[in-house]
């Protein structure tokens, strides 16, 4: 057997490939971007600590969105009933992050479209309930709805249902894209283009 310090290293080694990912998960159950990074550094205090629990082989990736799962309702729940929560302190949830659209680089109607584009596909997602949201992320990351079932802690049947239903929630919201576009969004990007 394995000396525990040992395996907390290798696991900690390999787990850090996937800190986009959960940072990205996090990002959309928090809708924070402080939140979201507190989350998985929770989230890898918590792997390392039960690194002997991991499985050697098994699917590391959706270990860890298990465990900021449960992190994320464990630390939502504890906040529920925290009466300091909230306040003159609190972050603003609308304010955005300064490096959100830097990606967003290059031809200025293009950028238009892309941010418009982005925020209309990132507004129908967090419509969804948060199950619904977990699911259709994970199975953005590609793992098997097996895998997914395993994460989110309910049935593969649940999992294809929650799908099925988000994918055609997120088809019936975005389904203006195939057909005549958003003109009410896009017309600052056109007036700012043409001036």
């Amino acid at each position: 057997m394995a000396e525990p310090r040992w395996e907390a290293a290798r696991v900690g080694r390999e787990a850090l490939a996937y800190a986009d990912t959960l940072y990205n998960l996090a990002r959309y159950l928090t809708r924070n971007a402080t939140d979201a990074e507190d989350l998985v550094q929770e989230t890898y205090t918590r792997a390392l600590r039960a690194a002997s629990q991991f499985t050697p082989g098994t699917n590391l990736k959706a270990w860890l969105f298990r465990i900021l799962r449960n992190t994320f309702i464990s630390l939502y729940r504890r906040q529920r009933h925290d009466p300091t929560v909230g306040g003159l302190d609190t972050v603003n949830p609308d304010q955005h992050d300064a490096t959100e659209g830097e990606w967003l680089r290059g031809d200025r109607e293009l950028d238009c479209l892309r941010a418009v584009v982005r925020d209309e596909i990132e507004h129908a997602l967090m419509s969804l309930s948060e199950d619904a949201r977990t699911v259709v992320l994970l199975d953005l990351e590609d793992l098997s709805e097996q895998e997914i079932a395993s994460v989110v802690g309910c049935a593969v049947g649940t999992v294809k249902s929650r799908l099925s239903r988000a994918r055609t929630a997120l088809r019936r919201q975005l389904s203006h894209y195939g057909k005549t576009g958003s003109p009410g969004r896009t017309a600052p990007c056109s007036q700012g283009a043409s001036s």
